[in-house]
């Protein structure tokens, strides 16, 4: 790769809906540019960027793969993003390492679940934006319409600057709206009609040029084609171009489209922060401080690790040790690497615009800044989708550790949890699909078989009013025997209560000592008058309290919300024990708690469900069949609302499925823990079970 002024640079993410032709489209452009040899196809499984065997086996994007080529002495950078939703996160991670997106939609489909969603992610990330229309031939497709539906969903700022030009309901070719000489014969609409519309949308950014136009004079085209990056950049217009990838009409007017409206990298604002929090302008000087960030990591089966980084300013350079935003020792980088899909070829240096890999470097992480610098944290969505998992041979145990730690580096929507009061290892992502997907690579890359398995829901216990007694523990089996007696009070502890005015004398007139644990919201009172139980027995009391805590006294779920006092006890000279005692403190708890009400509680979350406006109605009404509540609409902007409600986790387990097949697929989804609330008495009844009772606690 020769080095590259960043003027002479432009960095595009090809993204859109799946199946639209993205892929086909980069096998075309480095055709065309002779940038690789021969045909390449995504059906024969011979395509640059599908080059993954699961990418091969499904004909689709898994992950998001960098490309390039020449035309018009620009160096285009195009990374291809996967189309379906399930893998947003490989388009969220491409869009960081792009100063444009270039969204493609198919013409007979129109504007899909991921055309929303990528067009969206684009506009949050600041980055220019193009929209292609592909299989503009199609049976079926109405222009007009479709041109319509786009500007209605979009924006007034989507205007086409070419359009297909038909024979006999085939394309042969495209027409330039600027392109005064071009013969308008046979365009499904006057070219015309968009004329007025591109010119207010160019010279909208350019504060000169609107009052010129408001004077009354208008742009020409040498004009407008200046104009156009600065309004690209700044939003007020976003061109459509038009072509049929798979024969071959308009690639080149394309290309052309690209090298006029794709944005250089000192076009797009972006800020950084300073170690003292100062925020500074990245300008993409070759010659200022060092500003880059990986934006990807992919695992591959030759060079293991490789970091895709971004240079956004500065220089980087081969074998130079590189200062890191937190301040720690520097960071020494190997060779730096241009990437052509799976080729890989070694250079010196990388200047703004530039994108590289680096190869076997464990310190790096897909988000991680590299100068002196700090760019914004990369915002992934949250995986919603879980699976408990365990490897089916316990042998791989230590292996799927090593494995899982693979797949969460290459994609930040793989989650895996270990959760510590079911014992469970969950592996969330965005789909069933993307999991199914994960199982594939697990299976393919590492070798390694797993069983799947429902994940269990974390319920907790807890009490609903007062009440006290206790327990005797007292065993003679010959020799020393065992004794110990412990009195107690329970009462719920609402959430939110000051521990510090409710464990008072005012309340407990024998108070001694409090011990408060946050993460139960359980209070423990020692109010023991006397030596009615020795104080050297009392952390063995307080170990029994907490083991019952977290054993539970219904249904062997975790106990919450709740304060015990503990009052009086008995104890013998001779046959009393810390065992003895930690047994009764915990059988005490169990006994009393089942004379205060208990109660199961479940976990709640808080949703925001972002669908067509269309489809709230159908939405809330599915809410309800799973006991959630609506709390708010939200204008969610393009047509769409988003609904906030709080359900219980336990009810949207598959929840995924469903909104998909509500919406179309496409309702998006997002939820938070929100807090524990009873579980209706006709539920808990299958949540019971009986808890065995320990002859001996040791």
């Amino acid at each position: 790769m020769a080095t590259c002024v960043s003027e002479t640079v432009r960095d595009i993410v090809l993204c859109g809906h799946g199946s639209t032709g993205k892929t086909s489209l980069i096998d075309r452009l480095l055709e065309i540019t002779h940038a690789v040899d021969g045909t390449h196809s995504v059906d024969e499984g011979t395509s640059v960027c599908d080059f993954e065997p699961e990418e091969k086996a499904h004909h689709l994007s898994i992950e998001a793969t960098l490309a390039h080529f020449e035309h018009q002495g620009l160096r285009f950078n195009v990374i291809d993003a996967p189309g379906y939703p399930d893998f947003i996160g490989q388009t969220i991670s491409g869009m960081r390492g792009a100063d444009t997106a270039m969204i493609v939609i198919d013409a007979h489909a129109g504007i899909a679940v991921n055309t929303r969603r990528v067009f969206q992610e684009a506009e949050k990330a600041g980055i220019g934006r193009m929209i292609v229309i592909n299989k503009i031939d199609a049976e079926h497709v109405d222009f007009a319409e479709l041109m319509q539906s786009i500007r209605e969903t979009f924006g007034q700022a989507c205007v086409p600057i070419n359009f297909p030009r038909l024979e006999n309901g085939s394309i042969v070719g495209v027409v330039e709206l600027l392109d005064e000489k071009a013969n308008t014969a046979n365009t499904p609409i006057d070219p015309a009609i968009y004329k007025e519309s591109l010119v207010e949308a160019a010279i909208e950014a350019d504060e000169t040029w609107m009052e010129r136009y408001f004077e009354g004079e208008v742009p020409s085209n040498d004009d407008l084609k200046g104009l156009i990056p600065q309004a690209v950049a700044a939003g007020t217009l976003i061109p459509i171009v038009c072509c049929s990838i798979k024969k071959g009409v308009g690639i080149s007017q394309l290309m052309d489209a690209m090298a006029l409206c794709s944005l250089p990298p000192t076009m797009v604002h972006r800020t950084a922060k300073t170690h003292d929090g100062n925020e500074i302008e990245v300008t993409g000087d070759p010659n200022g401080p060092l500003v880059a960030q990986v934006f990807q990591t992919r695992i591959d089966p030759f060079v293991q690790k490789l970091s895709y980084i971004r240079v956004y300013n500065g220089t980087l350079r081969k074998d130079m040790t590189l200062p890191t935003s937190n301040g720690k020792k520097g960071l020494r980088i190997g060779q730096l690497l241009d990437v052509q899909a799976n080729h890989l070829v070694p250079i010196d240096e990388a200047k703004p615009g530039d994108i590289v890999a680096v190869a076997k470097m464990e310190q790096l992480h897909t988000g991680t800044n590299e100068g002196s610098v700090e760019l914004p944290e990369i915002d992934f969505p949250q995986p919603m989708v879980g699976v408990a998992i365990r490897p089916k041979s316990h042998n791989d145990e230590a292996k799927l550790s090593v494995a899982l730690h693979k797949l969460v580096e290459e994609d930040p929507t793989i989650r895996v949890e270990h959760d510590e009061e079911t014992h469970e290892l969950v592996l969330r992502g965005m789909s069933e699909l993307h999991l199914s997907l994960i199982q594939e690579r697990l299976a393919r890359r590492d070798h390694l078989e797993i069983e799947t398995y429902e994940p269990r829901i974390p319920y907790r216990e807890s009490i609903t009013y007062r009440a006290d007694g206790f327990y005797r523990h007292k065993k003679q089996s010959g020799g020393r025997g065992q004794f110990g007696e412990v009195h107690i009070r329970v009462q719920p502890l609402p959430r939110g209560t000051d521990i510090a005015t409710f464990a008072t004398k005012a309340n407990f007139p024998n108070l001694k000592h409090v011990h408060y644990f946050d993460s139960m919201n359980f209070l423990w009172i020692d109010s023991i008058v006397g030596a009615s139980i020795p104080g050297g027995f009392m952390p063995a009391v307080e170990k029994g309290l907490i083991e019952r805590v977290q054993k539970g006294v219904l249904a062997g779920y975790p106990l919450q919300d709740v304060c015990v006092e503990v009052h009086y006890g008995k104890h013998h000279p001779v046959d009393s024990s810390e065992t003895a005692f930690r047994i009764a403190a915990s059988a005490a708890l169990r006994d009393v708690c089942k004379k205060a009400g208990p109660q199961l509680l479940e976990p709640m979350v808080e949703m925001h469900v972002t669908v067509p406006i269309d489809c709230v109605g159908d939405i809330c009404s599915d809410m309800a069949t799973r006991r959630g509540q609506i709390s708010g609409t939200e204008d969610a902007g393009a047509n769409m609302q988003t609904i906030v409600c709080v359900a219980p986790l336990a009810e949207i387990s598959s929840y995924a499925r469903s909104l998909s097949s509500l919406t179309g697929g496409q309702g998006t989804y997002s939820l938070h823990f929100a807090h524990y609330a009873p579980l209706p008495i006709h539920l808990q009844e299958k949540h019971q079970y009986h808890l065995q009772e320990e002859e001996e606690l040791v």
